[in-house]
C-alpha cells in the first residue's frame, strides 16, 4: 500500500469531503437533518485467493460505472467435447483444440453485480448462489466474474502505487541531483575543496537540505520495512516494477508474520480487548474517575485502573514515561456515517484536525470492514502531534485502529499501540504510545452524535519549556478535550459550509451560496496552510534568531516549487511564542475585531480598516470569515481572515489577497488557484486555571482564568526565484515585524512587562 505522507494543501480532498447533500440550517440555529443521504461509499478490497495481481491490496477509489464492462470466463463456459474433422482426412485437419467460447455479461447482470461488489468484494456461498439465481447464471460464473472484478482493481491499484513511488524517487532523486550541482559550482575545480569566498550562509543550507534529504529517505526507508513492502535497502522502483517478485506476490499477512511477529488472530484479539477496555473507561463513573474540585476535570484514579484491568499494559521495561489519561462528552452537528468516515479515511482525519495533526498515514489495512461504515475495519496507522507554536516537540505515534459497531446506533473507534509494531521502528520515532483510547459514537436525531472520547497515552519523559510545561504536563495539550473540542469545530463549521438557507445577517457582503462556498473552501484552506507552518513537525527546520526585545523568535524557510495554492519561490516563516497576563478571550476578541487591528497591523498603516464581508462558520460569532479592506493614501489591499474558537483554542489566520482575484471567488469561482500565504495567531488559556487574580489597570480583564499564551506567526516570500536563498536582511524584516506586533498588542492591552 502507498503511504501518503505527503503536506500539499488538501485541495482535491477537500472537495470530496464537500460534496454531500445540504444540510439546512434555520434562523434559530437548530440544525435539521439533510444529510440523511451519505456519498457512495469508498470501495474496499482486500487480498484474495487470486495470484495473478501481485503485491498487496489496500483501499481504492474507483467508479465502478467508468470501468467498462468486465468479462468473465469459467470453466463451464467452453466446449468439453472433441470437435472431429468429418471427412478424418489430412495431417493438416487434425483434432481441434478446445476453443473457450467467451460469455459477455449484460448490461443489467454487471449492474446487480457492481452493486453486490461495493457491499462486499468477497461473497460467500451463499450470496454467489442467490445472485445466480436471480441473473440466470452459473455459481461459477458469478464467482470468476468476481475474481476478475477484484484482479482488475488490484492492477489499478499496483500502477497507482507504482506511479506514486517513482515520483517520490524522482523527487528526491532531482533534489540530489541540485545539490550536487552546487556543491560542484562552489568548490575548486582543482582540489575539490571549498572557494574561501563561498558565502557562510550558503554552506550553512546546503548542509540542512542534504541532512533533511537524508531524513526523508530514513524515514520513507523505514515505512517501507515496518509495512514489509521492500525489504531493507532494496530500490522501490525495482522492487515495485517486477510484480512476478515473490515478496511482492505475498499477502498481507504473511507481512504481519514475518516482521511484526503477529498473526492476525492476535492482532484482531489485541483489539477486540482494547474495545473492552474502552467502553468500560467512556462509561465508569467513580472510583474509577474522580471529579476535581478545583478545575471540575475528571482524573483517572489510577490505582483503581489497575486492578480493574490487567498490568499487560505497563511499559514493560521501557524508559520511564508519564501517563496521561482524559475524558470529555460532547455533541457534535454531523450525521453518524460521515463523522465515521472522518475517522476511517487518514486524509479526511488530518483535515478534521489540522490544528492537532501535522502528518498520518494509514501504513497497512488489515482488514478493509464491512458495508458503507465500514463495521469491523481494523488498520495500522501513523500520526504525528502537534502544538501549534514550535517550542513544544511533536509526538509520533503508531497504533491500530479499529471500527465496530456497538449496537444499533451506538459506534467505537478504538486505537492501541501494539508492542511488535513499535519493535521493529527505530526508537527515536515511538516517543508516545496509545493504551486502549478513542470515542464512542452515539446516533441522535436530526443529523446530531453524542461523543464520548478516552484518550490514555504513556510518553516518554521529555523536558517541556516553562511556558507550556503546565498545560502539557496537566494533558490539557494532547487531552480528550482538546479532541473534542476541535472535533465540534470542524464539525460545525461542515454544516454551516453545506446550509442553503443561511440568515442574511450570518452571511453579509456575499450574493450568491456559491460565493459563500467558495470564500469558506478557501479560508480553510489557508487556516490548514497556517497551522502546517507553525508547529514543530519535521517539516519545519526551526533557527533562533536574536531579537532585540529578548522574545524567543525562531525562523524557517521552504521553496514552494509547483504548488499554486501558495507563491512561488521561497518563503520565510517567523514564529514567536509569549505569555501576556490577560484572558485569552480577551486577547481573541481584540486580535479578531477588525475595529481595532489599525492598533497592532503594521500594514494599515494606522488607517481604518473596514469589514466588507462577514460570513458566520459557526454559532459563537467568533468563528467566522471575513474579507477586509485598508484603505490608504496610496491604494487598498484586502485581507481574508479567519477566526476560529472553542472551548480548548483560538485561532485567527489572515493573509492579503488579490483584490481582483478575490472578487472572482467572491462571485463562486474555483478559489483553487488563489495563491495565499497565511499569517496569524493561536491562543491558548496558559494552564494555570486556579491562579490568583491578575492585577491590570482595566477592571473588566480582572479574572481568575489566568493569563493567554499567544504565538504569532508571519510568512512572506523571500524571493519568487526557487534557487534564492533567505538573506539577512529578509530574517531581520520579519524579525522587526514580529517585534513591533508584540509591541503594539502590548500596548494596547495595557499588558506591558518590564523585560
Amino acid at each position: 500500500m502507498g503511504v501518503d505522507m505527503s503536506n500539499n494543501p488538501p485541495t482535491s480532498r477537500a472537495k470530496d469531503f464537500f460534496a454531500s447533500p445540504a444540510l439546512s440550517l434555520s434562523l434559530a440555529g437548530i440544525f435539521r437533518d439533510g444529510a440523511a443521504a451519505a456519498a457512495a461509499a469508498d470501495m474496499e478490497v482486500e487480498e484474495g485467493d487470486e495470484g495473478s495481481g501481485g503485491g498487496r491490496e489496500g483501499t481504492v477509489e474507483i467508479s465502478s460505472e467508468n470501468s467498462g464492462p468486465v468479462r468473465s470466463r469459467s470453466d463451464d463456459e467452453f466446449d468439453g467435447e472433441e470437435e472431429q474433422d468429418d471427412d478424418g482426412g489430412g495431417g493438416d485437419k487434425s483434432k481441434k483444440k478446445k476453443r473457450k467460447k467467451y460469455h459477455r455479461h449484460t448490461a443489467e447482470q454487471i449492474r446487480q453485480m457492481e452493486a453486490l461488489f461495493k457491499e462486499s468484494p468477497h461473497p460467500d456461498e451463499k450470496q454467489r448462489q442467490q445472485l445466480s439465481k436471480q441473473l440466470g447464471l452459473a455459481p461459477r460464473q458469478v464467482k470468476f466474474w468476481f475474481q476478475n472484478r477484484r484482479t482488475q482493481i488490484k492492477a489499478i491499484q499496483e500502477r497507482h502505487e507504482n506511479s506514486l513511488l517513482k515520483t517520490e524517487m524522482d523527487k528526491l532523486r532531482d533534489e540530489n541531483k541540485s545539490l550536487r550541482e552546487t556543491i560542484k559550482n562552489a568548490a575548486c575545480p582543482n582540489c575539490g575543496f571549498a572557494t574561501s569566498s563561498r558565502d557562510a550562509s550558503a554552506t550553512t543550507e546546503e548542509q540542512q537540505l542534504r541532512i533533511e534529504n537524508a531524513r526523508l529517505k530514513s524515514e520513507i526507508e523505514k515505512l517501507r520495512v515496518a509495512v514489509g513492502k521492500y525489504p531493507p535497502g532494496a530500490s522501490p522502483t525495482t522492487s515495485s516494477c517486477s510484480a512476478g517478485n515473490d515478496q511482492e506476490n505475498r499477502s498481507s499477512l504473511d507481512f504481519y508474520t514475518g516482521i511484526f511477529g503477529l498473526e492476525k488472530s492476535r492482532i484482531m484479539e489485541i483489539t477486540n480487548q482494547a474495545m473492552e477496555e474502552l467502553k468500560k473507561m467512556a462509561s465508569a463513573g467513580e472510583p474509577l474517575w474522580l471529579r476535581s474540585v478545583e478545575t471540575g476535570r475528571e482524573i483517572l484514579n489510577y490505582d483503581e485502573y489497575m486492578k480493574v484491568f490487567s498490568a499487560e499494559n505497563s511499559s514493560n521495561g521501557r524508559p520511564k514515561r508519564s501517563i496521561e489519561a482524559s475524558r470529555e462528552t460532547g455533541v457534535v452537528f454531523l450525521d453518524l456515517p460521515r463523522l465515521l468516515q472522518s475517522f476511517m479515511d487518514v486524509n479526511q482525519w488530518k483535515e478534521m484536525f489540522p490544528c492537532m495533526i501535522s502528518k498520518a498515514a494509514t501504513v497497512d489495512v488489515i482488514s478493509s470492514g464491512e458495508g458503507q461504515n465500514k463495521n469491523g475495519a481494523v488498520q495500522l496507522m501513523f500520526a504525528e502531534l502537534q502544538m501549534l507554536t514550535p517550542m513544544v516537540s511533536t509526538r509520533e505515534v503508531y497504533f491500530v485502529r479499529h471500527c465496530k459497531q456497538l449496537s444499533a446506533d451506538q459506534w467505537a473507534i478504538v486505537d492501541v499501540s501494539v508492542d511488535k509494531v513499535e519493535d521493529n521502528i527505530d526508537a527515536s520515532l515511538v516517543k508516545c504510545r496509545k493504551r486502549p483510547s478513542g470515542c464512542i459514537i452515539e446516533d441522535k436525531t436530526n443529523g446530531h452524535c453524542k461523543v464520548t472520547w478516552v484518550e490514555h497515552l504513556e510518553c516518554q519523559k521529555t523536558t517541556v519549556h516553562t511556558m507550556y510545561r503546565s498545560i502539557v504536563n496537566s494533558g490539557l495539550a494532547f487531552g480528550a478535550r482538546h479532541w473534542v473540542a476541535t472535533l465540534q469545530l470542524q464539525c460545525e463549521r461542515l454544516v454551516f459550509f453545506m446550509a442553503t438557507n443561511v440568515p442574511t445577517k450570518d452571511s453579509s457582503g456575499v450574493t450568491t451560496l456559491a460565493g459563500r462556498k467558495s470564500i469558506l473552501k478557501l479560508a480553510q484552506r489557508m487556516t490548514w496552510s497556517f497551522c502546517r507552518a507553525l508547529g514543530a513537525s519535521s517539516f519545519n527546520t526551526w533557527n533562533k534568531v536574536p531579537s532585540k526585545t529578548g522574545d524567543d523568535i525562531r525562523v524557517a524557510s521552504r521553496k514552494n516549487l509547483n504548488d499554486p495554492g501558495e507563491p512561488l519561490g521561497v518563503i520565510l516563516c517567523a514564529v514567536s511564542s509569549v505569555w501576556l497576563p490577560v484572558s485569552h478571550h480577551v486577547l481573541f476578541d481584540f486580535l479578531r475585531d477588525e475595529a481595532r487591528r489599525n492598533e497592532w497591523d503594521i500594514m494599515s498603516n494606522g488607517g481604518p480598516v473596514e469589514s466588507i464581508a462577514n460570513l458566520a462558520k459557526g454559532q459563537d460569532r467568533g468563528n467566522a470569515v471575513t474579507i477586509q479592506t485598508m484603505k490608504s493614501k496610496e491604494n487598498g489591499m484586502w485581507v481574508l481572515q479567519d477566526s476560529c474558537t472553542n472551548a480548548y483554542e483560538s485561532m485567527v489566520a489572515y493573509a492579503p489577497v488579490d483584490i481582483s482575484g478575490m472578487q472572482t471567488v467572491m462571485k463562486g469561482c474555483d478559489s483553487s488557484s488563489i495563491a495565499i500565504l497565511p499569517s496569524g495567531f493561536s491562543i491558548l488559556p496558559d494552564g494555570l486555571e486556579s491562579r490568583p487574580l491578575v492585577i491590570t489597570s482595566k477592571p473588566e480583564e480582572k479574572s481568575t482564568e489566568g493569563g493567554s499564551l499567544l504565538t504569532i506567526a508571519f510568512q512572506i516570500l523571500t524571493s519568487s526565484s526557487p534557487t534564492a536563498k533567505p538573506t539577512m536582511e529578509s530574517v531581520e524584516s520579519v524579525n522587526t515585524l514580529i517585534s513591533c506586533t508584540l509591541r503594539n498588542i502590548k500596548t494596547s492591552l495595557q499588558c506591558d512587562m518590564d523585560e
